[in-house]
């Protein structure tokens, strides 16, 4: 599955167009980065800028930026409202989807030693990235700013993480990490005053309100040891909160930070603030998002109140994002659409054309065409995403039966786990037809010089091997569809039981045709311990598959009749 990581650099320029652009040209011209946003601010003089890519892409795009701005930023001339130390004053790294904390700390680490070894500018380490846990917060590090750097870095205390123990004048220092995803997020409710859409936000933010002696909001504060108001805790953990009132809406709302979506995610904050506000007569109407999401929040609310439903959870990432969208009422205000709003959608919108993007009819004429590729490794994985998309179906049939409601959860994981071996399989029509692609990019290098044949014969082998990896991981995946097909086989809808064989004979053509493909790659292949390898692998599937399909046929076969 795609990798993919968030990077918010901040600038510390927010006046002259001309230098900010030539900073964000610096990260476009990183091949797989997306520029999703760029926000200057006169008065801050300060730019903050979004952009996602691959972990490998995203610091490169990271490194090429912060070297453009220590090239056009001159922190001598600088003056701003917003705290800063350095031309590039932070830049954190956020997990976006299938990026582990691990890889996201891998990358502030591996930037920060560039950005000191290369540029010779002072870097320091923040949040998850921090190698010091006392520098974990940038206030604490950015604390006497640009003009109290020049002494304040002579402190043994604050010798950078990485670079010179000397204050760069020109550029400052820069600090680097990794830090959870902030989603800016407001719920809608039917009042105008601001006054009890505070109450509400009290009632669910994690500091919650001032604890009083009378238990009224204007009483005398509770003191705690340290001679402190204490405080009644909110309903939400790492949600930070206050109540406003929108003019443009006519209407008060419930605006949050939520600091940590894995712990407290998007439905839980508003699923809050309605049970708050239904207790003091109100009710929330709906809700909006600030900025971007990742698409896993979107597609966890879906799957949240599907469960409040009582139904299958093994529907498509559209359906979810659909049944989010309305179980939320994102679209209340003003209309929500998931291509502008969701991180990895708002990319693809972007991105090379794509197999996946075709109807029917046009794949099939595509595939028709004369030209190799799309080819037998595309169709290959489409066979099998249809084939475990039908026993999905039988899942979700299953799930809905009347009269099965105890067997919900068991046919509704298997729906799920259908719709994650799809998706894969799907992704890899596009990932074989790329694989061809980068073997005749291989022989079309220049072979004049003897160098060149050298590195033209690498590329060729290197492609041929990626190849032929292509249409292993393919088999390796529809294998995994076998399980859920014996389990529908066995126990599911009865009615749906040719479905289960279609479903069957398509996942052993996937199987079949895959492995042809891998053959044909492996046969231009010099390294012969590789070749050895993969064709184990192969065999081994196959042979596997062979067996698992016999097994399941017979119950399909004595199930029909």
């Amino acid at each position: 599955m795609q990798k993919l990581i968030e990077c918010v650099p901040n600038f510390s320029e927010g006046r002259d167009l001309d230098v900010i652009r030539q900073i964000t040209g610096a990260i476009e011209s990183m091949d797989g980065v997306a520029l999703l946003d760029v926000d200057p601010g006169a008065t801050t003089n300060r730019t903050v800028v979004t952009f996602v890519g691959s972990p490998e892409g995203a610091v490169e795009a990271a490194f090429r930026a912060i070297q453009k701005a220590a090239e056009v930023i001159d922190m001598r001339k600088h003056k701003g409202a917003h705290p800063r130390m350095g031309a590039t004053d932070v830049c954190p790294f956020v997990p976006v989807s299938n990026v582990s904390w691990e890889e996201a700390i891998a990358c502030a680490h591996q930037l920060a030693r560039r950005v000191g070894d290369e540029l010779n500018i002072p870097v320091y380490l923040y949040e998850r990235a921090a190698k010091d846990k006392s520098r974990s917060n940038l206030s604490v590090i950015r604390a006497g700013e640009y003009e109290g750097f020049f002494e304040k870095i002579k402190d043994p205390v604050w010798k950078p993480d990485f670079g010179p123990v000397v204050f760069n004048e020109k550029s400052g220092a820069t600090v680097i990490g990794a830090r959870d995803f902030l989603v800016a997020y407001n719920v809608n409710l039917n009042t105008k005053a601001v006054r009890r859409a505070n109450s509400v936000a009290f009632d669910v933010r994690e500091q919650g309100r001032i604890k009083t002696e009378d238990g009224t909001p204007s009483g005398k504060p509770v003191l705690d040891a340290k001679g402190r108001p204490a405080h009644i805790p909110g309903m939400l953990k790492h949600v930070k909160a206050i109540g406003w009132f929108v003019e443009e809406y006519g209407i008060a709302q419930v605006s949050m930070n939520l600091t940590n979506i894995e712990e407290t995610p998007l439905h839980a904050a508003f699923d809050a603030c309605a049970e708050a506000a239904s207790k003091r007569g109100l009710r929330a109407t709906g809700s909006e998002i600030v900025g971007m999401v990742p698409k896993k929040c979107l597609m966890d609310a879906g799957r949240y109140f599907l469960r409040k439903q009582k139904w299958s959870e093994g529907v498509s990432e559209e359906e979810l994002i659909d049944i989010a969208i309305r179980s939320m009422g994102l679209s209340e205000l003003k209309p929500f659409d998931p291509k502008e709003k969701v991180i990895e959608f708002k990319i693809e919108s972007a991105a090379k054309k794509s197999l996946l993007k075709m109807n029917l009819r046009q794949f099939c004429n595509e595939t028709l065409r004369d030209s190799p590729a799309p080819g037998g490794g595309s169709v290959a994985a489409l066979m099998g995403a249809l084939g475990v998309s039908l026993g999905g179906m039988v899942a979700n049939l299953s799930a809905g039966k009347r009269g099965w409601d105890d067997k919900l959860h068991y046919f509704s994981n298997w729906a799920v786990k259908a719709q994650q071996l799809k998706d894969e399989l799907l992704l890899l029509v596009d990932e074989d037809t790329a694989a061809f692609n980068k073997v005749m990019d291989a022989f079309a290098l220049p072979k004049d010089s003897a160098e060149e044949k050298t590195a033209r014969s690498a590329a060729i082998q290197a492609a041929n091997k990626h190849a032929a990896e292509i249409p292993l991981r393919v088999m390796q995946t529809a294998f995994k569809s076998y399980e859920i097909l014996m389990e529908m086989a066995k126990k599911g809808n009865p009615a749906s039981i040719s479905d289960v064989g279609v479903g069957l004979l398509a996942v052993r053509a996937c199987i079949g045709g895959a492995a042809m493909n891998v053959r044909i790659n492996l046969a231009a292949l010099k390294d012969e311990k590789c070749k050895s390898t993969l064709l184990k692998k192969l065999q081994q599937i196959f042979a596997e598959s062979d067996s698992r399909f016999k097994e399941i046929n017979n119950v399909v076969e004595k199930k029909l009749g």
